[in-house]
């Protein structure tokens, strides 16, 4: 039995917690906006998708392996008219490669020149899009590319890596992971990127769970974020604002870190990391017909990701 004085202490010591900043997303369905998420009762982990979410999710097909889908969502602040993309690719039918002139050996490495745009014209993808942060001196972190490792990882606690082996297989790679995973080789092309979102078996780590844990919980932004799914396939999303009238534009505002997390949960997803969204955030999706969809960003980024069909 706990004393007076101990259950005191706890429930002082509860009170001190840090939590998420208030917020909510609602989901546009036919009977109108229904309240889908609250930071307040936030699950800590993403067992499954949320049916509602999965549901509401306009899949049309693409080329070669690759489907793409729209919802809406709505939330606080500047989240109050959010249009989600999101795209899914069979890694057995397409293969991950990289782009840009960050590849380069030399003083070309650190050009802002890859878009959504020119990997249209020149490389005819299936899927593409930007991939991690980056600096002044290029992409963040570990960059493999055709099994030559350009730039070595980096190392941050929510900083996983993007990996695809020689056979094709995709992997979201931890931190603590990847020391290992380099070492044993086999490895075609390889990214990083962070915060990461959801861990295995989709837990939302620590640090996106309350505020003065290391990742800014309240700041909101247009979002582009990479996930696995439990069948071992990748999702894409972008978030853009809805504009009246419905134009979409690349506003750098939207979702939360944390918002942004409850999202690839509910899509499915096991695994998931942000990359860079803002204004740099950009997607291409390739029909059936051949016909490409492009959203673009307002920014050229050193680094491109795109998929191509298996040979």
């Amino acid at each position: 039995m706990i004393g007076r004085t101990r259950r005191t202490a706890l429930l002082a010591a509860a009170l001190l917690v840090p939590a998420l900043p208030s917020s909510r997303l609602a989901l546009r369905t036919d009977a109108g906006w229904r309240t889908w998420w609250r930071a307040d009762a936030a699950p800590a982990t993403w067992a499954q998708a949320a049916p509602e979410i999965a549901r509401a999710v306009r899949w049309r097909p693409g080329a070669d392996g690759v489907a793409w889908g729209t919802l809406d969502l709505a939330g606080d602040g500047s989240a109050w008219r959010v249009h989600v993309l999101v795209a899914r690719v069979d890694p057995r039918r397409a293969r991950l490669r990289l782009d840009g002139d960050a590849l380069a050996v030399g003083p070309r490495a650190a050009t802002r020149s890859w878009n959504v745009e020119r990997a249209d014209t020149t490389r005819a993808p299936l899927l593409a899009f930007n991939a991690g942060q980056f600096t002044d001196a290029g992409p963040w972190g570990w960059v493999v590319d055709a099994g030559r490792e350009v730039a070595p990882p980096g190392h941050a606690p929510l900083a996983p890596a993007v990996v695809a082996d020689s056979a094709g297989r995709i992997r979201l790679v931890p931190p603590d992971s990847i020391d290992a995973v380099r070492a044993a080789g086999g490895i075609a092309a390889a990214i990083q990127s962070y915060p990461m979102l959801l861990d295995a078996g989709g837990r939302v780590p620590d640090a996106l769970r309350a505020e003065g844990r290391g990742v800014d919980v309240a700041h909101r932004d247009a979002r582009l974020a990479l996930g696995i799914d439990r069948d071992g396939r990748v999702l894409l999303v972008l978030t853009r604002f809805r504009a009246p009238g419905g134009r979409l534009v690349p506003l750098p505002v939207g979702l939360t870190v944390p918002e942004l997390a409850a999202l690839m949960g509910a899509l499915g997803c096991e695994r998931a990391v942000a990359l860079d969204g803002g204004v740099s955030g950009q997607l291409l999706v390739r029909e059936r017909t051949g016909r490409t969809l492009r959203w673009p960003g307002w920014r050229d980024v050193p680094l491109g990701v795109r998929f191509e069909p298996v040979r």
